[in-house]
């Protein structure tokens, strides 16, 4: 039968009496009391240690497959759990022996008159932390009752808050002071604002919060992530800038710096990008202020992405034949819009050419660098055609004849090495 070591050092502490004038127990009856209780404190030792490794193997032989994890992420792996189980039972255990141990001592010091004050001073000591211990938890219950008030109205606040937010960035709720596009970074400020203020609040209901060690230990975390998180605090302002300013979001193709491709996360401490070779790159907010951005989605609405093509060419050709020439290749480039119709602009009139630059337009940002690819291609090979000379910027002197390929060598020996592989 097991015996629960706790009810029996009660009850023996009960009967723990006070110092008298002369100690009226018989040799004989102090003896076998001394002996009954160290046989109960026998049984009870074997009884725990029975209990632990009964316990011990059937958690063994359990099929254990739970885990502990949140949104995916495994904190505790069954193994993990099965063994911090085994240990709180092995440490439950020993705490229960040796409380048992100490009020077997007790209980015997306090039968013979050589030993009772020390027994009996034993017994005030476990007694005394023991109402010390009941008295600081029963202390800090309305403090932690408090603070359990303070987090669930704070749970709810961000609920409310957040369900908000939500419908006003799926638009189901229009706002004149908050853009949809701005609602999910201001959700997550408002949230970091909710939970700073429920800290603030339960604080001073924390257990052990007015202690000088618990203030002390405050300001030391304080001054270090002041000091710390400067640079922090700096690339999430930068962040904000760039949220609220609205210059970015995510899916636009951007260009920021030498940079180029699909914004794909935007966040307070960096933006991301994924380039045309497949790359993500990361680029501090920080960063991002400081460069200069071009956003090639955020005025295409219904006239499509701008693709300008630039070249120069020299006063000896007739600039409407060159205007011609643009437009034809725009035209014959798969994925250039009808409408709005391409147009030709005369940037410059320098001293040996004159600088036209095409503008044609496209509906997919995306597909700017492959559509603009097979521009310039086109360019390329009207211009060939036509017998016109692209000129380079670096031009000195007109050459004997007009430098371009003539269409029977477009394709150089492309077609024969075909031919012959075949």
């Amino acid at each position: 039968m097991l015996v629960h070591p706790l009810p029996l050092l009660a009850a023996v502490a009960a009967r723990v009496p006070h110092p008298p004038a002369k100690v009226g127990h018989p040799l004989l009856r102090s003896i076998i009391a001394a002996t009954i209780a160290t046989l109960l404190f026998v049984g009870a030792a074997v009884a725990l240690s029975r209990t632990e490794h009964h316990l011990a193997r059937r958690l063994k032989a359990q099929a254990w497959t739970k885990e502990i994890g949140i949104r995916g992420f495994t904190i505790l792996r069954a193994s993990q759990i099965r063994a911090l189980l085994l240990r709180f039972i092995s440490l439950a255990a020993w705490a229960l022996g040796l409380l048992a141990a100490y009020g077997w001592v007790t209980f015997v010091l306090t039968r013979f008159t050589p030993t009772y004050e020390i027994g009996a001073l034993l017994g005030q000591t476990l007694f005394a932390q023991a109402k010390k211990i009941a008295l600081t938890i029963a202390g800090a219950l309305p403090g932690l009752a408090a603070v359990v008030v303070i987090l669930w109205i704070t749970r709810f606040l961000q609920k409310l808050a957040s369900s908000f937010f939500t419908a006003v960035e799926l638009g189901s709720v229009k706002i004149s002071w908050l853009h949809p596009d701005l609602a999910h970074p201001t959700r997550r400020i408002v949230m970091a604002l909710l939970w700073l203020a429920a800290l603030i609040a339960a604080y001073p209901y924390l257990p052990g919060s007015q202690s000088a060690a618990f203030k002390g230990v405050t300001v030391l975390v304080g001054v270090m992530l002041s000091l710390g998180s400067s640079g922090v605090i700096g690339q999430a302002m930068s962040g904000l800038v760039v949220m609220y300013s609205r210059a970015l979001k995510t899916g636009d193709w951007v260009r920021i710096g030498d940079i180029e491709g699909t914004v794909t996360a935007l966040n307070m401490m960096s933006t991301k990008i994924r380039t045309i070779r497949d790359e993500e790159v990361t680029i501090p907010s920080n960063i991002v202020v400081k460069e200069p951005t071009v956003n090639y989605s955020r005025l295409a609405g219904e006239h499509g992405v701008v693709l300008p093509v630039t070249v120069t060419i020299g006063y000896d050709a007739p600039w409407r034949v060159v205007h011609e020439l643009l437009v034809s290749a725009a035209k014959q480039t798969a994925g250039i819009r009808e409408n709005p119709a391409p147009y030709v602009l005369q940037r410059a009139l320098s001293d040996y050419y004159v600088e036209y630059q095409l503008f044609a337009f496209v509906d997919e940002a995306t597909r700017r660098p492959w559509i603009l690819s097979d521009l310039h291609e086109n360019v390329q090979d009207a211009f060939n055609e036509a017998g016109v000379q692209i000129m380079s910027p670096h031009f000195r002197a007109n050459p004997p004849q007009p430098i371009v390929v003539p269409k029977e060598k477009w394709f150089g020996d492309i077609a024969a090495t075909k031919k012959k592989a075949s």
